[in-house]
């Protein structure tokens, strides 16, 4: 039994003792999906559904993104409400605590079943690997630091750092910070570092790097994907939203695209935990992690803050320090 296989039995076990001692009303976590090589949230409060929770290489998903959404049992909810078990990797964990810091969860009506997070394989990259449609694939196995993937019954092996999304292979974090449960043996931050999109634009000029953004923001078709699937989006009514005063225009100019996603960038500020839901999700690839990976460069770099490392801590913006002013007031 492979060490996945181990931990998806011990994650339907936890879950179901859960359920029966009545300690938590909601299990949140992956089922397989309706499209080859992925999954889908999974949230029942029915323990017949567990047999379906899966633990594998393609658990993309934020599933921290629902919990604003769910009131404790002392409060009237909306569509769920309770006590949860969530799924949780490195990142995710991280934007469990970010939530509760800012009080949209309460750590008491969370159970979290954390998972050490040897990294995610994007489905892109294998495509792109192999000159295949996923669905042209027979199977995507990692063993270790190698990928194995089959294709018309022929095996073929490649490095592990080929397949995985940049977020994972610059991961600070793959075991969660907090966690009720862990689901396996602590996970070492990954050892090759991608220099992904946001390393590689630092390197250039910024009259070159604002041709980039030009090129990028007039494919964005303003779906707002990447705002619905961010934990760290979670206001009741977003400011592209409001009409006295209208900050932007509803029509996708490349203009209003750009400025729609700097402002964002700026809320995730002290939020982000570099999951790179924002940049999966987009329909169009615009590569939104660089943005967001900059923003979380620069908090580091000047406030010496990680989003999501401690629950007790205050939220980046409510609280300085008096060594911060000699700093930014010059």
């Amino acid at each position: 039994m492979n060490s996945n296989n181990k931990i998806q039995q011990k994650l339907r076990h936890e879950a179901g003792a859960l359920l029966e001692q009545n300690k938590v009303d909601l299990i949140i976590g992956f089922e397989p999906g309706s499209l080859k090589f992925t999954t889908t949230p999974l949230i029942t409060r029915d323990k017949g559904d567990l047999d379906r929770l899966v633990i594998n290489p393609f658990i993309v998903n934020n599933l921290a993104v629902f919990l604003p959404d769910i009131k404790g049992p002392d409060l009237k909810g909306p569509k769920l409400k309770g006590r949860v078990a969530i799924v949780a990797k490195g990142c995710d964990g991280r934007s469990i605590v970010s939530l509760i810091q800012d009080n949209k969860v309460r750590r008491d009506n969370l159970v979290i079943l954390g998972i050490p997070c040897p990294g995610m394989i994007e489905l892109r990259k294998v495509e792109k690997l192999t000159g295949k449609d996923r669905d042209e694939l027979d199977d995507i196995i990692r063993e270790g630091d190698k990928v194995v993937i089959t294709v018309d019954g022929k095996a073929s092996e490649f490095p592990i750092s080929d397949v995985l999304f940049d977020n994972c292979l610059g991961c600070e974090f793959p075991t969660p910070q907090d966690y009720d449960i862990l689901l396996g043996e602590p996970t070492a931050p990954f050892a090759e570092r991608s220099a992904g999109q946001a390393r590689i634009l630092k390197g250039i000029s910024p009259q070159e790097r604002w041709e980039f953004w030009r090129r990028e923001f007039r494919r964005c078709i303003r779906c707002y994907a990447c705002r619905n699937i961010c934990p760290s989006c979670f206001c009741q009514r977003c400011f592209v939203e409001e009409s006295e005063p209208q900050w932007l225009m509803p029509v996708p100019r490349w203009q209003e695209n750009l400025m729609f996603q700097a402002i964002r960038t700026i809320h995730l500020a002290g939020r982000c935990s570099d999951c790179g839901e924002c940049e999966r999700s987009c329909p169009v690839n615009i590569p939104l992690r660089s943005l967001t990976r900059e923003m979380y460069d620069l908090v580091d770099e000047l406030f010496h803050f990680k989003a999501g490392m401690a629950k007790d801590a205050p939220p980046l913006m409510t609280h300085y320090e008096q060594e911060e002013a000699k700093d930014l007031i010059r």
